[in-house]
């Protein structure tokens, strides 16, 4: 019965992802393109070379470290809508934390062990305002992360015209790059570090161990199911609740991290390039089912790098990827909503009927 219902919720997400293949099919079609020539190149420009797959999996890190964070929010119940405002701040924690040791003697992975455990904290420390603000001000945490995450990109901005402009340049290319020694090491001609990609793993594994093997997971998804009833029952609702927005933001700012030690090896104004808005799609796709995260962000992943042909070939924009994400998750709602009301219907639920 078990394998069964496995094999019915595996169909069920193959036929919203193609449903949503053939939405972006149709929108191709609709602007006059070829829509399987448009198909062919996502696939060939993400996984056509060597180089590409490695692109791939460098663009799923940061994505997978945001949705280690937020499937922690989620189970607690909480939409935290400010990740993107905590990878902000892990990439300025991470910066500051470099450009005060780059000159300190210090061995350079020392350098950048003390980076990354920056952002960590960066992301953490934002994370918690945010909690705060919810459990002692009252404030919901979409509209408090909403204003978070302006902060934290008006205070890179500031910075990086301010207090950490380079000398003789005003652009917003960003703050000086740092020596190549203090990125995280690449793998010979490529774009990936594997140390990055470890990182995000690793995140990945201890969030399906806390959910899934602790009694704090266990408090936590109590917390999201009910939270009066967990707070009746002795569970101290506040405190794990600040506990999830931390935990979430110790990921997002590891993602931070990695965006300058890997990626850009400096700061740049939109150093969070969105993935923690893409991790909140990918984690309602996969609904807490953790393992899931890391094919469903290697295909989000493989469709952003997949469309940069998309203009150069086509003249079409590369927001088709963005289409075919939003879509996918539209799609999986309603295959979820279909499965429910034909399982109630076989059961002769009357509210079914």
């Amino acid at each position: 019965m078990l394998k069964q219902k496995v094999f019915v919720n595996l169909g069920y997400r193959l036929l919203a992802v193609a449903l949503a293949v053939v939405f972006a099919l149709l929108l191709v079609l609709v602007t006059g393109a070829p829509p399987f020539e448009a198909l062919g190149l996502l696939v060939t420009g993400s996984v056509g070379s060597a180089r590409k797959i490695m692109d791939v999996v460098a663009t799923a890190v940061p994505l997978l470290l945001a949705t280690a964070g937020l499937l922690i929010t989620f189970s607690a119940g909480l939409w935290n809508i400010g990740i993107e405002g905590q990878i902000t701040m892990g990439a300025i924690f991470t910066t500051g934390a470099l450009r005060l040791l780059v000159d300190s003697g210090l061995p350079p992975g020392i350098v950048i062990v003390v980076g990354i455990l920056a952002g960590a904290l960066g992301g953490a420390a934002w994370a918690g305002l945010a909690g705060l603000l919810k459990i002692y001000g009252g404030v919901s945490e979409i509209f408090s992360g909403l204003g978070l995450n302006f902060v934290a990109t008006t205070v890179t901005i500031w910075l990086i015209f301010g207090p950490w402009r380079r000398e003789g340049v005003g652009s917003m290319s960003g703050t000086e790059p740092f020596p190549d020694q203090f990125a995280l090491p690449e793998l010979s001609g490529f774009r990936l570090s594997p140390w990055a990609a470890l990182i995000a793993f690793v995140a990945i594994l201890v969030v399906y161990v806390l959910l899934r093997g602790t009694y704090v997971g266990l408090k936590l998804k109590a917390i999201g199911r009910n939270p009066r009833a967990s707070f009746m029952l002795g569970v101290p609702t506040a405190r794990y609740m600040i506990v999830a927005f931390m935990l979430c933001g110790v990921m997002a700012g590891l993602a931070g991290a990695v965006q300058v030690l890997a990626v850009y090896h400096r700061l740049i104004p939109s150093i969070s390039s969105g993935y923690g808005f893409l991790g909140l799609l990918v984690a309602m796709l996969i609904n807490l089912n953790v393992l899931w995260a890391i094919p469903i962000a290697l295909f989000y992943a493989a469709l952003i790098v997949g469309s940069i042909q998309l203009p150069i070939v086509l003249r079409l924009d590369s927001s088709l990827a963005g289409v075919v994400q939003g879509a996918l998750v539209l799609f999986v709602l309603i295959m979820d909503g279909v499965r429910q009301r034909i399982r109630e219907r076989a059961e002769g639920n009357p509210n079914g009927s």
